[in-house]
């Protein structure tokens, strides 16, 4: 989905023609499968990471493209509002130092962004959800400049055919109706690519999945949305909305929701390109010149562009990824749970966790997947989204367990096994491990501390709600910048 697409008019023939291309495509990787085509290599590892733009009274700043202009940098990217940038982090094998390293190059370019930003009238945030953000910043005059927003927007408007519904039930209530997909903005995550074998890559993506609820839990960052308080983590449930292109008929059926966890474990990476086609209509039937059975019968690796834009917009918890790299192709699983933030060590850490722990579970005898039900990982998200640190999870041979106790007992030393197998150096591993240990010990994670402060603002410092949650984000930026982790952050 990061492409450009120009502004055009779709037609029925142009959406004829976009399946019959995505058809084709699949056809060609599944050849690609049977016939070997993709090459070994080490195991590599990547993150994207998304902020929010606050001005200096802590509200959204909608002036992206201008921040964008003074970074002139490829790695930084537009996001769907013009309160959100991206970054792109260049990938690197999971192994060695590679933590130290990835925190030290992340540490210098948000350095550098900051004093750029600044210039513009701008400061970075990582948090999931923006504590400040107002119902009024998520109209359609926040969609960022590129075309593709504009279009993604309206052809999700059009499949829905009626105003989107936003109706979360939390410690408090929220229920708005919204002529725009902007709500989507207010989502910032972290995505963790891995890159995999083919032959693996099913074993891997069912471990990202059993684990998905756990991760959620201790590293949640988004309890409030327009002044309410509502899930620990509000970006689960608010995306899934956000983006729901079916209207309550179409619910009623059975049709699938364009932000799915899935309902199944998978055999091969194909079973979920295979299901993006069968179940998920084009948003953006846009196609391009190449052939590729053509390129792949010269003996050179297809971009599959109709396949991989399809599969942008069907936005999975963990999404496959294929791409070509220098005449290269390969397979990603894509992490898509975590929200940004709060601090980069944070990120690290919730990073190192998830690759330590996704390692060792998908290499293991007896896979996870093969104890427990899909329905119970499912369960297990919402869980975690629903409730951070204070959830209840299934894990296979615990039943139902406190999620800061299975971490301590169970996960964590997987973690920590999975990456001493890959390599890493086992201070860094220590280090960033110990910082998920004192999450669970302290109860203390992004999600638990906005909540803690907000309360202190408004009971002690006389504070409503607005302004208190206005304060709050002033000191999460000053905490964010100390580099402190979370776990540490005094109070207001």
């Amino acid at each position: 989905m990061g492409r450009d697409v120009p502004a055009i008019t779709i037609s029925r023939r142009d959406r004829r023609a976009y399946r019959e291309k995505v058809r084709a495509c699949l056809d060609v990787l599944a050849r690609m499968l049977r016939e070997s085509r993709f090459g070994t290599s080490e195991q590599q590892v990547g993150l994207e990471i998304e902020f929010n733009l606050v001005d200096d009274d802590g509200f959204a700043a909608m002036n992206n493209s201008e921040v964008l202009a003074a970074l002139a940098d490829p790695d930084w990217a537009s996001e769907l509002g013009r309160f959100n940038i991206e970054l792109s982090v260049d990938p690197a094998v999971l192994t060695g130092e590679v933590f130290a390293a990835l925190e030290a190059g992340v540490r210098g370019v948000l350095d550098n962004a900051a004093k750029r930003a600044a210039a513009e009238g701008s400061r970075l945030v990582m948090v999931g959800i923006l504590p400040s953000l107002r119902e009024a910043d998520v109209g359609e005059h926040a969609i960022s400049a590129n075309p593709r927003y504009k279009l993604l927007n309206d052809q999700m408007l059009e499949a829905r055919g009626e105003e989107m519904r936003i109706c979360i039930e939390g410690r408090e209530r929220l229920v708005a109706h919204v002529d725009s997909i902007l709500p989507e903005a207010a989502c910032t995550s972290v995505q963790c690519h891995l890159q995999v074998s083919p032959e693996s890559f099913a074993s891997y993506w069912n471990a990202a999945q059993a684990i998905a609820g756990p991760q959620v839990a201790i590293a949640a960052n988004s309890p409030f949305l327009f002044g309410r308080e509502l899930w620990r983590e509000t970006r689960i449930t608010l995306f899934e909305q956000a983006t729901d292109t079916r209207p309550e008929e179409l619910k009623e059926q059975g049709v699938r929701p364009r932000v799915w966890f899935g309902d199944r474990w998978i055999t091969s990476v194909f079973d979920l390109f295979e299901e993006n086609l069968r179940y998920f209509p084009a948003l953006l039937p846009l196609s391009e010149d190449e052939d590729p059975v053509a390129v792949l019968d010269r003996g050179e690796a297809p971009e599959l562009a109709e396949l991989t834009l399809h599969n942008g917009t069907v936005y999975r918890w963990n999404r496959p990824v294929y791409a070509v790299v220098d005449g290269k192709p390969h397979l990603r699983v894509e992490n898509r749970v975590l929200p940004a933030g709060p601090t980069v060590v944070d990120v690290l850490a919730n990073a190192a966790f998830y690759y330590g722990l996704v390692h060792e579970l998908a290499t293991a005898e007896r896979p996870v997947w093969t104890q427990m039900s899909f329905s119970a990982a499912a369960s297990n998200l919402t869980a975690g989204a629903r409730h951070g640190l204070e959830a209840e999870v299934y894990w296979p041979g615990l039943g139902m367990v406190p999620v800061s106790e299975l971490v301590l007992r169970r996960l964590l030393p997987l973690a920590a096994s999975g990456l001493n197998r890959c390599g890493v150096r086992a201070a860094d591993a220590d280090r960033l491990l110990s910082i998920i240990e004192q999450r669970c010990l302290t109860k203390r994670n992004g999600a638990s501390w906005q909540i803690a402060a907000v309360s202190e603002l408004q009971q002690r410092g006389g504070a409503d709600r607005a302004e208190a949650l206005r304060l709050m984000t002033q000191g999460y930026i000053e905490r964010m910048n100390s580099g402190e982790p979370v776990h540490a952050w005094a109070l207001m």
